[in-house]
């Protein structure tokens, strides 16, 4: 089956961002809505979603060329208006979320960013997902859905500072649907200096969020905020 998202030309989706008030989910919505996106911001407080949206779009306005379009609501109500839906909850609340969303995500692509990421006293660690990974964890999940693991590695900090234009790094994109790993890949690469990197199925997606604790590392040693970069791609 091709879902819409798959179907359509990126630029003309609906993009949904689950968790969207958080710093992750608030960065990607506002690269996005700058390039023209149509975005729509979700929390599980519909009310403050309704609020970051409308600052998001301001924010996005100052730099963007064009119309600006964000909304706010609802998880639920996110989840079955967008063709597309970007997952940035906290993963300790990410299987509750997404185990009361299978109905209004099924036959759309979605996009799993969550890194179960743990800290203690010896700083950054991964922290073990029964299915093998987060991603997994939402296929299993949303069994009607095109689950796809993307955008772990991009600083929250960087995506909102505007003040920068572009962010030099790659997305690293795996999933078991070649459609939907292309379509993501092409949403990334709407967001200026990056691309979508296809890094294989759904099974190697332990490896790429694990790696997001080694750039925290990287980044806490040295006041940083680094991504990847993939060469002879």
């Amino acid at each position: 089956m091709t879902t819409a998202a798959e179907s359509r030309p990126v630029e003309d989706l609906v993009v949904g961002v689950l968790g969207g008030t958080g710093p992750q989910g608030r960065g990607l919505a506002v690269r996005l809505a700058a390039v023209g996106q149509r975005v729509l911001l979700g929390s599980r407080d519909a009310d403050r979603a309704r609020e970051v949206a409308e600052e998001v779009a301001g924010r996005a306005a100052t730099v963007s060329g064009g119309e600006v379009s964000v909304q706010g609501g609802s998880n639920l109500d996110v989840s079955g208006a967008a063709d597309l839906v970007i997952v940035a909850v906290p993963y300790a609340g990410h299987a509750a979320t997404l185990a009361e969303l299978a109905a209004p995500l099924a036959g759309k692509v979605v996009v799993d960013c969550v890194v179960p990421m743990g800290f203690d006293e010896l700083g950054a660690y991964v922290l073990d997902v029964e299915e093998g990974s987060v991603t997994q964890q939402a296929a299993a999940l949303l069994p009607d859905s095109d689950v796809v693991g993307a955008f772990h590695h991009l600083s929250a900090r960087l995506l909102e500072d505007l003040s920068q234009p572009t962010i030099d790094g790659d997305v690293m994109v795996v999933g078991d649907v070649r459609a939907a790993t292309d379509t993501v890949q092409a949403l990334a690469g709407r967001l200026p200096g990056m691309r979508g990197i296809y890094a294989g199925r759904l099974r190697n997606a332990r490896q790429v969020e694990a790696l997001t604790i080694n750039l925290v590392s990287v980044n806490r040693r040295y006041k940083a905020h680094a991504g990847i970069r993939v060469t002879d791609v």
